[in-house]
């Protein structure tokens, strides 16, 4: 008897991106994997995205599944469609972005051959006209197949984006993303990983992340906090995980998410007590876990020292801040 070839889910939140829905799932539906279903979910958009979504599915019904619900943001969303998800692997890519069309045929192959519950490929962000703008490379120096257990420098080095993974459906089992939270992918992610044994990932650019033009300037704010949250949450899952004794990638992890990945969001926060008050917090989860200054200075990514691979403006930022130099940090700002 053959086996019966493995579906892939792909989950699209949607809410107010008429302007860059249809290049999204003009993407997903060019995948040359056949085996795959949509899930377009809008979450309240208040423009033209839901008559798109109903022209795609009443065009292409055997591969678009549309749904729509009160809004409740990305988390809500992405979970809804989770729920009635049908496949064997789960994908989630943003209503904004797009994607090559071999990147869920490449990825499902990767999962299959290396028994993976988590594959990973790397992303480009683009511009509004499709020029790229920036390579973001996700696991360098690393095999096709990464077995965590002798690897397992992978959980204090990945970026926790949800958008460039496929996993396994099994994953989510107990999981969820977290509503009411912005970060939830820094929240959810690393947990996932720490209920996998194999990794896999392709170096090939499947995720086209669009850097639009009313993002940009999107206003800093205490939702910055979300992101040590999100750390602590993993920080516990990571206690009653079975990697609980690897002790110096959590350090890691606790380093570039809860000190770097902070630290960039805090430097474009302009209210200055806003700005006091955040980087009171950081001291605190600092002081808190004992993690030292030269723990944060000599952290390595991917076998590389992290700081003194930044750009020049960004590492002086930085430095500064480790030297308590707040308030020369402010004039400077």
């Amino acid at each position: 008897m053959k086996n019966v070839p493995s579906k892939v889910s792909v989950i699209v939140p949607v809410y107010n991106v008429e302007n860059y829905l249809p290049k999204c799932l003009d993407s997903l539906l060019s995948q040359t994997l056949q085996n795959i279903e949509i899930l377009v979910v809008d979450d309240g958009s208040t423009d033209r995205s839901a008559e798109i979504i109903r022209q795609y599915s009443e065009k292409y019904p055997a591969k678009i599944k549309a749904f729509t619900k009160e809004n409740g943001g990305l988390s809500d969303a992405r979970n809804f469609g989770i729920e009635r998800a049908c496949g064997d692997f789960f994908g989630f890519v943003d209503s904004d972005d797009y994607v090559s069309e071999t990147m869920f045929e490449e990825m499902l192959s990767l999962a299959e051959r290396h028994d993976a519950e988590m594959v990973i490929c790397n992303i480009q962000k683009v511009d509004e006209h499709g020029s790229i703008t920036q390579k973001l490379t996700q696991i360098p120096n690393m095999p096709e197949k990464i077995d965590l257990e002798s690897n397992f420098s992978v959980f204090s080095d990945l970026s926790y984006f949800a958008c460039n993974k496929l996993f396994r459906k099994e994953l989510f089992t107990k999981k969820r993303f977290k509503k009411g939270v912005h970060f939830e992918d820094i929240q959810l992610i690393p947990q996932l990983l720490l209920e996998c044994k194999t990794l896999a990932q392709t170096q090939k650019f499947h995720y086209q992340y669009l850097e639009r033009t009313d993002s940009i300037t999107k206003t800093h704010n205490e939702r910055g906090l979300d992101i040590l949250k999100a750390v602590e949450d993993v920080e516990e899952a990571f206690e009653s995980s079975s990697y609980f004794s690897k002790k110096k990638e959590l350090l890691g992890f606790q380093v570039l998410q809860g000190v770097y990945s902070y630290l960039a969001y805090l430097a474009f926060v302009k209210n200055e007590t806003l700005f006091y008050k955040m980087s009171h917090e950081l001291d605190r989860f600092v002081k808190k876990r004992g993690v030292k200054i030269k723990d944060i200075l000599s952290y390595n990514r991917f076998g590389k020292n992290y700081i003194l691979s930044l750009p020049l403006k960004k590492m002086i930022f930085y430095l500064l801040f480790f030297a308590k130099q707040k308030k020369l940090i402010r004039k400077l700002m």
